[in-house]
């Protein structure tokens, strides 16, 4: 099996990553260099790794064609290529539905849209899957959890809750600097920060058969530190926000 990336930036970067340190299967990944940095640290890394002169030559090389620019980008250069039926295409293409991408492709070739997180560099995290596909769904278990959705409009949930990434470091990153500005060195408040955090995180998969409330009730004891914590950012309309946003980035799928 021959792996074709077009596209090299933090996703792509973090999904061979993945697959490199998995028990997948494949013969060569092949990159574009439109990232030259993060395409030559991976074949720097990694065995079985080249780096293709264009985009057409991936696509004639490759069993399997990840999809990994921006809508933008997609739009100027998927259609110049020339996809064969045989292929199984991937898109990380956040607001390109799949009738544009078939559209864009040109060959009823086998098309799936992939959700993969940066997490999955360490083969964790949630992997949506539209439509339902068992080659893909058997691809992608090796990296994540896989999550199989059956309506694209659905799969826009998803989607939007994904951007939601760079949120969550930002508040990581504000309660390091918090730390630090109090006098606590970087690096250690760094560490203690993102152990924090890992720690709740893996504490709410392994409950996560229970209400997520009664986490955040069990989490409080009355008059206690949490229970200000969480009762501030709610006067303050911390989470009313972040239904606004969620909102907001969902309205900007839709329109796609």
């Amino acid at each position: 099996m021959k792996l074709g990336f077009i596209g090299t930036g933090k996703i792509t970067s973090s999904v061979v990553t993945g697959i490199c340190k998995s028990k997948i299967k494949y013969t060569k990944i092949i990159l574009s260099e439109r990232n030259k940095k993060i395409s030559k640290q991976l074949k720097k890394s990694f065995k079985k790794i080249y780096i293709a002169k264009n985009n057409q030559d991936i696509v004639n090389d490759c069993n399997w064609i990840f999809l990994a620019v921006t809508p933008t980008v997609a739009n100027q250069i998927i259609h110049k290529l020339k996809f064969k039926k045989s292929q199984v295409i991937v898109s990380f293409i956040s607001t390109m539905n799949l009738q544009n991408i078939k559209k864009a492709v040109k060959v009823k070739a086998n098309i799936s849209r992939v959700i993969p997180l940066p997490p999955i560099s360490l083969k964790k995290g949630p992997i949506p899957i539209f439509p339902p596909n068992s080659k893909v769904k058997n691809f992608f278990k090796h990296l994540g959890t896989v999550v199989e959705i059956k309506n694209e409009k659905l799969s826009k949930n998803f989607w939007s809750t994904s951007g939601m990434m760079a949120p969550f470091y930002e508040l990581l990153r504000t309660m390091s600097e918090w730390l630090n500005a109090k006098g606590i060195q970087k690096d250690q408040a760094q560490r203690y920060i993102t152990s924090l955090f890992l720690a709740l995180s893996e504490d709410a998969v392994v409950n996560s058969n229970r209400d997520l409330k009664i986490l955040v009730k069990d989490s409080q004891t009355p008059k206690g530190l949490n229970e200000q914590g969480v009762n501030e950012l709610k006067k303050a309309g911390f989470y009313k926000a972040t239904n606004k946003t969620l909102n907001s980035i969902l309205k900007r799928l839709n329109k796609v």
